[in-house]
């Protein structure tokens, strides 16, 4: 057996007094593993688990990832300190940098397409209200294109947790990612930036459906007080696939948004990592009477005008097999409408999610009806200023 002879190679060699034991020990403990565990067991038992490894690991890689942007931001910084006092373009070289290094996963892994960018106006202020997915690769990937395609710096206002992640601080700053309230958000709006908010923030993004892409925003209304106070028209943002590519296991997910809802802890296992195509559409910007209109008004249309997005764009129930197939497809981002029994199951489902849904008693607010029990979880008025986020 080769292992044996590799041991009794090493058992030949004159190894120094002070290694010695050591190596005694090492070649004991390897000779004891071959004799008394079965490697063909395990090698069956590694090719078994093997698909649910790779699941699980391809979020670990995404953290990798970013990890890696923050490293590439340090040194950046710690290279050109002397420098950057003087020129403070620098950072400007770094964002291009990493805006170019996830423009690259997206096209390469994701076939992502940005659809609607003439909507983005060249200078000026726009609000841009989206759908979360499990992850937000979409929003990576958009603030890539606007950066590279646009030269403009997308600002994001992100969940708290992200900032106590121990090194992403420097990322969120350099990429103008904050937790901001409403005054802070209004402040920005009006400097002329432009700004995205996912008013389902964590909520939405690990417990919406991806059968009925179910909209979590609760009575949040922070971001239509925002949108009043800045005068900012809103872009409606939607990413067809979105929850495709990171999906949340349906077993425990009562109990994991039980957890959210009294800790606000987003404890919740992602697994994923699939090239699904994904294609972000831009809406025509909306605006309003800012003078009259009212934040549940506000809330109102922008909800309707996303669930739209939702029906035009998002083929229902959610498939991680058709992304797939969409993203080797010439007509991936075409839908075929006459495919009448496919258009009737997603209208189907849409209702469920509340589109065309209006409670008979009351304009003020569309009805979510959602195909999951939510174990009594209710919403938390506490809420009704917070923002949501990335």
């Amino acid at each position: 057996m080769a292992i044996s002879e590799w041991i009794q190679t090493l058992q030949d060699v004159a190894w120094p007094g002070f290694l010695q034991p050591h190596v005694e020990v090492l070649l004991l403990w390897i000779t004891w593993a071959v004799d008394y565990i079965d490697l063909d067991y395990l090698e069956y038992l590694l090719w078994l688990l093997l698909p649910f490894f790779i699941l699980f690991i391809f979020p670990i890689f995404l953290v990798f990832f970013i990890y890696g942007c923050v490293i590439f931001v340090h040194i950046y910084g710690h290279r050109h300190q002397i420098r950057e006092a003087y020129h403070t373009s620098y950072w400007e070289g770094a964002r291009v940098a990493i805006a170019s290094f996830w423009d690259g996963v997206g096209n390469v892994w994701h076939g992502y397409e940005l659809r609607g960018i003439e909507n983005v106006p060249d200078e000026g202020s726009a609000l841009f209200i989206y759908y979360h997915g499990c992850l937000p690769l979409d929003v990576y990937y958009l603030i890539s294109k606007l950066v590279i395609h646009k030269n403009r710096s997308l600002h994001c206002v992100g969940d708290k947790f992200i900032f106590k992640i121990p090194g992403w601080r420097p990322l969120c700053k350099l990429f103008s990612i904050t937790s901001g309230t409403v005054e802070e958000c209004t402040e920005e709006l009006k400097e002329g930036n432009l700004l995205c908010i996912a008013p389902g923030g964590v909520r939405e993004a690990l417990f919406s459906d991806p059968n009925v892409y179910d909209i979590l925003w609760g009575k949040r209304l922070g971001f239509a007080k925002v949108i009043i106070g800045s005068k900012t028209p809103v872009i409606p943002m939607f990413t067809e696939n979105c929850r495709e590519s990171f999906r949340t296991p349906e077993w425990g997910r009562s109990f994991f948004r039980w957890i959210y809802e009294k800790t606000k802890i987003p404890l919740c296992p992602i697994y994923g990592g699939f090239p699904v195509k994904m294609i972000t559409h831009l809406g025509k910007p909306i605006y309003f009477d800012f003078d009259t209109v009212t934040p549940e008004e506000v809330r109102k249309t922008v909800k309707r005008e996303i669930r739209m997005m939702i029906k035009e764009h998002q083929r229902l129930p959610g498939s991680v097999w058709r992304g797939i197939a969409q993203r080797w497809s010439s007509t991936s981002s075409k839908k075929k409408n006459s495919d009448e029994p496919e258009q009737a199951v997603s209208i189907e489902l849409l209702q469920r999610n509340g589109a065309g849904t209006t409670s008979p008693t009351s304009d003020s607010e569309d009805i979510v009806v959602l195909r999951r029990d939510r174990s009594g979880v209710e919403d938390d008025d506490d809420e009704v200023d917070e923002l949501g986020g990335i």
